[in-house]
């Protein structure tokens, strides 16, 4: 491994001293569209930063097969990592950018408002209590370019831009390509294959075209565990927690002499924690009809099915209101299984008259996720109970309709236009038994009846006809931008907008943003604005209840998620969510000393008041009528403020026969909370309203300091590719059971060699993260006795991975 070490490093100084071409390596590209309606600028022309991401280029050579983890190693101010063991949150990344949360990052499809997921992150995990939207239901085979605004929009987009726009763009190409990727961790598990296919071609007779994208691809399970101190049969969770070191020495013992009676070992009752399976299907489309030189009609959208199956917590032996025996007598490890459904469609006209150019469009999206529970039982039914479960569903459905009208005057490029949007959030109930506990008759247990046990799907407790509900809502919003363009030198954009929500009111924000070049090729640039977020209607009206640890940390317990509008709300006094409004500002300078050498910087201060989160467990006697430990709520419980400062640094040569692209990219983000909001008559101490595991996930879950340097190599009909991305500290509180655990930083080191078979042809293998490198392990009290060796902090841990691909392009 040494060797190896040395060996890449060596090959690393070798390309620093040379350049990549454009067409090979080239990652950041010039001309975008996001971040205002003038499309007549370059990423060094934008008052604001702009990165514009050739997926197309990138995804030959990289190791990464979703936008997602794409741009996670492009772009250090984006971060995503896969979660494990936390329900429907390990079968769809939470994505952030500048350090704010899923739901404060606003995604869009060739230029239009791209629906949210139905999914509510409330695991503990990164973007805890949030709703994101899915990166991964859109194919990398059909994306040409991915456009990041790294800046608040809300004034210019609406809701949810308040850290910034990633704006997908789809291919529009003629022409056909195709890719066959599979690889393979160095563990042997984790084994991905990904098959995908584009076609396009020319559609009527004035550059019309229609572009089509099919994409299947699977992500094999991985484990990370290995653990011989957990109690099976004894009480040591007990014991441990109260410090007894002697009794946990005893319960382990005893543990020991019944797995050896029952001809076991420990490794039989093994967790399994990593990556949950994946397998996806996808097809899209992209196309535009040009009727004359005035009139054009365009569509676009796609279809994605995924289906996961990922680990919950296992119950042992032991937990006998938890576990059948005469089903499970060595316990179980439920299996949760996802089908998420996700669909999108737009259609539009686009009309030109003067040089006035209108633009109407209606786009429609919804996501829909399925949860079926196996390997379970549902302890009150006894050796009754079936193993397999449906356990309900949840669904998001959302159109938006636009006008959009445009106008280059002279120096001056006016725009305006209105939009309104439907919201539908649904959730449906699942099999009885999925969410009910029985009586010893096999009725619906009442209160003094006697129970066999636990009721519901244990692991993951089914959505219950109390839990189900169909609630919408809509909104009606009007715009205003113009930008000012003096022979490049002097940029001014300002933008207004006005929007009425039908649930919790109006809102008008505006914005201004100046760029001045002083000297050719040196400029200034600056921006301020506020915004604003809309509460979800997921964050609104999700419920449900859920498996816990007990706040004894001795057993499994039900805990409550309560909505906004539910008694259990009422009676502690939360107040109705209302929209987070924010105020940002940045300062920058773009320069280009060389031909092939630019350098952007950029400063950014977020302030974000009523920022809706969920809070921590809140035990409360109030509480006890709706059979639950605790609760949690969504609340706009706290202030935050956002610092950070972006630097991206780019520069081509040339070497001898070959050609060198080096990128070098990072940030510093820091979030801390200046307030906290609490119900007045509540009466519950801090820890319980929003805890220090709660602060930690806002502060110093996410690594503060990330970068990248990407080393890209064009010779002949060979390319290499030599990137190292830098994740800086990040800080765990294992709060209420464990400590406080700072995690070190680490360096990923990404290779790849590709070789063109013929013009059409490439064949490329490489590695991610070849060295194999992983976040620090867990401290004891943080691991679950020994249990979760590692947290989903940094790169994730699926350590190296190794990978094979060929594309075609006819």
């Amino acid at each position: 491994m040494k060797k190896l070490s040395t060996a890449v490093l060596l090959l690393g100084a070798i390309l620093v001293a040379a350049q990549e071409s454009e067409e090979k390596g080239k990652q950041i590209e010039d001309i975008i569209i996001v971040g205002n309606r003038n499309v007549k600028r370059t990423k060094l022309e934008t008052p604001v930063p702009v990165d514009v991401i050739n997926i197309d280029k990138i995804q030959r050579s990289a190791p990464q097969m979703t936008a997602q983890d794409l741009l996670n190693y492009v772009i250090p101010s984006f971060n995503a990592v896969r979660q494990s063991a936390s329900d429907g949150t390990e079968h769809i990344d939470p994505v952030t950018l500048r350090g704010m949360g899923p739901d404060q990052v606003l995604v869009l499809l060739n230029g239009k408002r791209r629906h949210t997921t139905s999914l509510v992150n409330y695991q503990n995990t990164v973007g805890n209590g949030s709703v994101g939207t899915d990166l991964s239901t859109i194919p990398v085979i059909a994306i040409d370019r991915i456009e990041v605004l790294r800046d608040g929009a809300a004034a210019q987009y609406g809701s949810d831009a308040i850290a910034g726009v990633i704006n997908i763009i789809l291919k529009k190409n003629a022409g056909a390509s195709a890719s066959l990727t599979y690889g393979l961790s160095g563990r042997n598990d984790g084994d991905t294959y990904q098959a995908g296919v584009n076609y396009g071609t020319s559609l009527g007779k004035k550059d019309g075209y229609i572009n089509l994208s099919l994409q299947l691809s699977h992500r094999g399970k991985t484990t990370r565990t290995q653990n011989h101190d957990l109690d099976i049969f004894g009480d040591n969770f007990a014991y441990e927690f109260a410090g007894d070191a002697e009794a946990v020495k005893a319960a382990r013992a005893t543990d020991d002499a019944e797995i050896e009676k029952r001809g076991l070992t420990r490794d039989d009752f093994n967790f399994q924690i990593g990556d949950a399976q994946i397998r996806q299907g996808q097809l899209f489309f992209n196309s535009e009809y040009p009727f004359n030189d005035h009139f054009k009609l365009y569509s676009f959208g796609g279809f994605s099915i995924k289906e996961g199956e990922g680990f919950g917590f296992r119950r042992l032996p032991s937990e006998k209101s938890n576990v059948v025996s005469s089903i499970y007598p060595n316990g179980f490890q439920a299996v949760l299984g996802s089908q998420v459904y996700d669909v999108s469609y737009a259609v539009g006209a686009k009309y030109n008259v003067n040089d006035w150019l209108f633009d109407l469009s209606n786009t429609f999206g919804s996501n829909t996720f399925n949860y079926n529970v196996n390997n379970t039982n549902n302890a009150s039914l006894g050796a009754k109970s079936p193993t397999r479960f449906y356990a309900g569903a949840h669904s998001f459905l959302q159109n938006t309709i636009n006008l959009d009208v445009s106008k280059n005057i002279n120096r001056f490029n006016i725009a305006f236009g209105g939009e309104f949007r439907f919201e539908q959030y649904q959730i449906k109930a699942g099999d009885e038994a999925s969410y009910t506990q029985y009586d010893i008759n096999g009725n619906v247990a009442t209160e003094g009846s006697t129970v066999l046990g636990a009721g519901g799907s244990q692991s993951f407790i089914g959505f219950s006809p109390n839990n189900a509900l169909k609630k919408d809502r809509h909104s009606t919003a009007v715009y205003a931008d113009v930008s000012y363009d003096l022979d490049k030198k002097l940029n001014i954009d300002a933008a207004a907008r006005f929007e009425n929500y039908s649930d919790f009111g109006n809102t008008l924000n505006g914005k201004l943003a100046v760029r001045y070049e002083f000297v050719k090729n040196y400029a200034v640039r600056a921006a301020v604005g506020t915004g604003f977020r809309a509460p979800s209607l997921q964050q609104q009206y999700f419920n449900n209840s859920y498996a816990d640890i007990s706040t004894s940390g001795s057993k499994i317990v039900t805990k409550g998620i309560f909505s906004n509008d539910s008694e259990a709300a009422k009676i502690l006094g939360f107040d109705k969510l209302k929209q987070e409004t924010s105020v940002n500002a940045s300062a920058g300078f773009t320069l280009k000393p060389l031909n092939n050498l630019t350098i952007t910087i950029d400063g950014y201060w977020i302030k974000v008041k009523d920022r809706v989160v969920i809070t921590s467990n809140i035990t409360d006697k109030r509480l006890d009528q709706f059979k639950v430990e605790s609760g949690r709520f969504f609340a706009n419980a706290i202030d935050t403020e956002t610092k950070g400062v972006d630097v991206v640094v780019s520069y081509d040569w040339i070497l001898g026969n070959g050609k060198l692209n080096l990128n070098l990219a990072g940030n510093y983000t820091e979030t801390k909370i200046t307030d906290f909001h609490f119900p007045e008559n509540l009466g519950t101490p801090q820890d319980q309203f929003f805890g220090p595991d709660q602060i930690n996930i806002i502060e110093t879950l996410s690594p503060k300091t990330k970068a990248s340097l990407g080393l890209n190599y064009g010779i002949g009909k060979f390319s290499f590719l030599v990137r190292n991305t830098y994740f800086g500290k990040v800080i765990r509180d294992g709060y209420p059971f464990g400590d406080v655990q700072e995690f070190s930083p680490k360096v990923v080191t990404d290779i790849s060699v590709g070789y063109d078979i013929t013009k059409s042809i490439n064949f490329t293998v490489g590695a991610n993260n070849i060295f194999d490198v992983f976040p620090d392990r867990q401290i004891y009290k943080n691991s679950y006795y020994g249990v979760f060796k590692y947290a989903p902090v940094q790169m994730g841990t699926l350590g190296n991975y190794f990978f094979g691909r060929l594309n075609f392009n006819f």
